[in-house]
């Protein structure tokens, strides 16, 4: 399993195809003075599309991101998309990033030099991150046509094995929000050896069908 270098390249005809359907878009009747108060302003839409139609440059986005080390590589039967961008100083600790839904490795793009090089930031060199940061399997570069369908375990089972199989990280720290948190949760319960830690932004918590016959206070106020 080694990882092969990616470029984002989308080809002309799609930014083509996208314009022309933007361009026939077929907008609905809204009510007087609707504003936001049934769905979305009609307005506000209006002017969006027309903003993404004639004034959006995808080319100039698009050189951006490939400024990020990005790579692919066949992991779990799919082909997943990462970025990996290496810490600098003497020991940076591996950290693993995942996003939520919907959502994209575009969410980490400002983050990076901040977790990989603190010190440019002001922060301690020590505290330096070598980050990798997959697009979920289905999302972004992480698909292709007719792969496997995946829910969170196995997201998490190939999400270490691209840590430890691929990348060689034995131990590493890890992070997610949103559907990113479920993900990263399960990393922890499932691989307790190799993670350093988890630090997690969304808490999935669930109510147990049944209260226990004596809670604590802090059970019982969990419960009320």
């Amino acid at each position: 399993m080694t990882p092969r270098p990616f470029t984002i390249q989308v080809p002309d005809p799609v930014l083509a195809d996208l314009r022309a359907r933007l361009e026939r878009v077929r907008w609905p009747d809204e009510p007087p003075e609707a504003g936001w108060r049934y769905g979305t302003s009609l307005a506000y839409m209006r002017e969006l599309v027309e903003y993404w139609r004639t004034k959006y440059e995808w080319r100039v986005h698009e050189a951006r991101l490939n400024r990020l080390r990005q790579f692919t590589v066949e992991v779990g039967g799919i082909e997943l998309h990462f970025v990996h961008e290496p810490g600098v100083g003497g020991k940076p600790l591996p950290l693993l990033l995942s996003h939520g839904w919907p959502g994209s490795i575009v969410e980490f793009e400002r983050l990076l030099p901040m977790l990989t090089d603190p010190a440019r930031f002001g922060g301690d060199p020590a505290d330096a991150f070598t980050v990798v940061a997959p697009s979920l399997p289905g999302y972004g570069f992480s698909f292709r046509p007719n792969q496997p369908r995946f829910g969170v375990e196995e997201i998490a089972d190939v999400f270490a094995r691209l840590m430890t199989d691929v990348l060689g990280y034995r131990r590493f720290a890890a992070q997610g929000g949103d559907w990113g948190a479920f993900v990263t949760s399960r990393l922890g319960l499932a691989y307790p050896d190799r993670l350093a830690g988890i630090h997690l932004n969304l808490l999935a918590v669930r109510r147990d069908p049944e209260a226990p016959a004596k809670p604590t206070d802090e059970e019982q106020a969990y419960l009320e």
